[in-house]
C-alpha cells in the first residue's frame, strides 16, 4: 500500500509533534538492458537511508524537543522489516527519510490534532486534498498521572494519496488501528492507577500554592514525559513498527486491482456492497463501549442478520458426499424432479432441505445458487428450526425439524428430504455413488406442468442435456444466460419502476425482450422476482439519472 503510517502527540509546550512513523519502500524496478543493482548498491542505499532518517532527526534534534516529543535518540537506526514475497521493505523512525514526505506528515499531524477534530475529540476523521495527500485520522487519549487534566492527546494518521482507496479501506483501517489504541490505553491506564495509589496528584493539586511564576516550570516538569513511561512498554516503539508494518501490508493486499472487459456485473457489484455492509457492522462492534442492552441487542441483531448471507463455501472444503455440479444433481434427482426443483428456485420459491448430514444439503445450494443473481441468494445452510421464507429462499434443515402446516399446503415452497438409505453390506461407497447412501423425495403443494416454465428453464435443461458440453462449458453458458436475463430485468425495472408506464406499454416491451408467447406468466414471474437482485448502486443511479432529467424539463 503506498501510504505512511504515524504517530502523533500534542505536547502542552510545543504543540503538534511527530513521534513514529513507518512507511514501505518498493524495491527499485531495474531499466531494460541494465544490470541488476548488487548487494554493494543495496547497502549504500541503506546507508543513504540512514544518513537521510538521521539528519532529519538531527534537525529536529535542533530544535527545542522535550522527553514528550521524542520516541527513538538521533543515534537510533530505526527499524526495518523486509517481505520476502515482494521485496518491500517496511521503514521506522521518528520521521519520514524523504523532505518531501516530512512536509507532508507535519502538516497531516497538525491537522490532525488542531483543526481537524471529531465530535468528542476521540475517533476517526478523513481530509486532504490532492497536493498535500489524504489522510485518514484517528485521535485518542492516553492517562497520565502528571498531564493537566490527567490526559494527554495523541493521533494515529494514515496519508496515502489515493483518496478513493483509503475511503475504500476506512472500515479496515478503523478496526485494526482501534485495537492498537486500546492496547496503548488499556497498558497506560494500568500505569495510571499504580501512580495514583502512590501518590494521588489530585489532592496534591488541591492543597498545593498556585503561583503564576512557579506555573510555566510545573507545567514543562510534567510535560517531558513519552509514551514509554506512561505504558511502562520498553519494547513499544518495535511493537509499533511490526504493528503498523503489518497494516500496511495487510491493506495493500486486501484490494487489489482488476482488469475488466466492459462494465462490472450486477453479481460483482452486489458482492462489494455486501462486503462493504459487513464490514462497517464489525467496525459498529469494535466501537461499541458500554452500551449496555440495547448495544448487546444490536449487536445480536446484526450478527442475526449476518448468518442469513448466503455462506459461499468452496465445494473442496465440504467433508462427505457432496454434490458436484448441476449436472450432477440432475443426474442424482431425475430429470423430472430437477425440472420441478429447478423451477422453484428460478420463481424465488423457498426451496427447504431436510437431512442429516449438512455438508450435502450446502453442496446442493453450491450448485443451487448458480441459477440465481447474487443479490437474489439467501440462504441458511443448515438450521436447528425453521426460519420464514422473508428470511431465506434456500433453508437447511436436520431431519427432526417439523415443518409448519402454511408452509407444507403453500405453493410458494418445495421440500427435499433427504434420507439414509439402509445398506446390508459395509464396503465402503465412494462419494460419487449418493443414490447408494440416500433417498430424495420431493413434495410441493404447486401442481406445475413439468413440460411448462419459464425460457430460462428450457435453455438450462437443454444445456445440461447435452453431454458434448463439458461443466466447465455449461457453467459459463449458464453465465451467459443469467447476463441476458438481468439485462431484460433492467430494462424492465427501468421501465415499469422508475418510469411508471402502464400495463399496456409494459405488454409491449416484455413482447420486445421476448418473454411473451409460452411460459409468459413464469417468465414475467422470474423478472419481478430477480428485480430484487439489482444492486443498490444500480438502482440509485437510475432514480439520480431521472430525478436530474426532471430538473433539467423544468428549467
Amino acid at each position: 500500500m503506498n501510504a505512511l503510517v504515524a504517530l502523533c502527540h500534542f505536547c502542552e509546550l510545543h504543540g503538534p509533534r511527530t513521534l513514529f512513523c513507518t512507511e514501505a519502500v518498493h524495491p527499485p524496478s531495474p531499466s531494460p538492458g541494465s544490470a541488476i543493482p548488487g548487494d554493494r548498491d543495496r547497502e549504500g542505499d541503506r546507508e543513504g537511508e540512514g544518513l537521510t532518517m538521521r539528519a532529519n532527526s538531527s534537525a529536529t534534534q535542533r530544535a527545542d524537543m522535550c522527553e514528550g516529543c521524542r520516541s527513538l535518540p538521533a543515534s537510533h537506526p530505526g527499524f526495518v522489516s523486509v517481505d520476502s514475497e515482494t521485496g518491500i521493505r517496511y521503514l521506522s523512525h521518528q520521521h519520514p527519510r524523504q523532505p518531501q514526505l516530512f512536509s507532508v506528515v507535519r502538516q497531516a499531524c497538525v491537522r490532525s490534532l488542531s483543526c481537524e477534530v471529531c465530535p468528542g475529540r476521540e475517533g476517526p476523521i478523513f481530509f486532504g486534498d490532492e497536493q498535500h495527500g489524504f489522510v485518514f485520522s484517528h485521535t485518542f487519549f492516553i492517562k497520565d498521572s502528571l498531564a493537566r487534566g490527567f490526559q494527554r492527546w495523541y493521533s494515529i494518521v494514515v496519508v496515502a494519496m489515493d483518496r478513493i482507496y483509503l475511503i475504500n479501506s476506512w472500515p479496515f483501517l478503523l478496526r485494526h488501528l482501534r485495537l492498537t489504541i486500546q492496547s496503548l490505553q488499556n497498558t497506560a491506564l494500568k500505569v495510571f492507577d499504580s501512580e495514583q495509589c502512590v501518590c494521588p496528584q489530585r489532592a496534591v493539586r488541591m492543597n498545593s500554592a498556585f503561583s503564576p511564576a512557579v506555573f510555566p516550570h510545573q507545567r514543562s516538569g510534567n510535560a517531558a514525559r513519552s509514551l514509554t513511561s506512561l505504558t511502562q512498554h520498553q519494547n513499544l516503539w518495535a511493537s509499533l513498527h511490526s504493528s503498523f508494518s503489518w497494516l500496511l501490508k495487510a491493506c495493500g493486499s486486501r484490494l487489489t486491482e482488476k482488469l475488466l472487459e466492459g462494465a462490472p456485473t450486477e453479481d460483482t457489484l452486489v458482492l462489494i456492497e455486501r462486503q462493504t455492509e459487513q464490514e462497517e457492522e464489525m467496525s459498529g462492534w469494535d466501537g461499541a463501549e458500554g452500551g449496555g442492552s440495547n448495544s448487546q441487542a444490536s449487536q445480536s441483531e446484526s450478527v442475526q442478520a449476518n448468518d442469513f448471507q448466503f455462506d459461499d463455501g468452496r465445494q473442496e472444503d465440504l467433508i462427505g458426499p457432496k454434490f458436484k455440479s448441476l449436472r450432477h444433481l440432475r443426474q442424482v434427482l431425475g430429470t423430472t424432479d430437477f425440472r420441478q426443483l429447478t423451477w422453484h428456485v428460478l420463481m424465488g420459491n423457498q426451496v427447504i432441505w431436510r437431512g442429516a448430514d449438512p455438508g450435502l444439503i450446502q453442496s446442493a445450494f453450491n450448485v443451487l445458487k448458480a441459477l440465481l443473481p447474487v443479490g437474489c441468494v439467501r440462504a441458511v445452510p443448515y438450521s436447528p428450526h425453521y426460519e420464514e421464507a422473508y428470511r431465506c429462499n434456500f433453508l437447511g434443515l436436520s431431519p427432526d425439524v417439523p415443518i409448519p402446516a402454511h408452509v407444507s399446503s403453500s405453493e410458494f415452497s418445495v421440500l427435499v428430504d433427504v434420507l439414509n438409505v439402509e445398506r446390508g453390506c459395509v464396503n465402503p461407497v465412494s462419494d460419487e455413488d449418493i443414490l447408494s447412501l440416500y433417498q430424495f423425495n420431493i413434495s410441493s403443494a404447486n401442481a406445475q406442468p413439468t413440460d411448462k416454465g419459464p425460457t430460462l428453464l428450457n435453455k438450462i435443461e437443454v444445456a445440461l442435456s447435452n453431454e458434448n458440453l463439458s461443466v466447465e462449458v455449461v457453467s459459463l453458458c449458464l453465465l451467459c444466460l443469467k447476463e441476458e436475463w438481468m439485462n431484460k430485468v433492467k430494462v424492465l425495472f427501468k421501465f415499469s419502476k422508475v418510469d411508471g408506464r402502464g400495463k399496456e406499454d409494459t405488454q409491449k416491451v416484455l413482447t420486445l425482450l421476448g418473454a411473451t408467447g409460452p411460459g409468459e406468466e413464469d417468465n414475467v414471474r422470474l423478472l419481478k422476482f430477480w428485480m430484487t437482485g439489482l444492486s443498490k448502486l444500480y438502482k440509485s443511479h437510475l432514480m439520480t439519472a431521472v430525478r436530474g432529467g426532471e430538473r433539467t424539463l423544468s428549467q
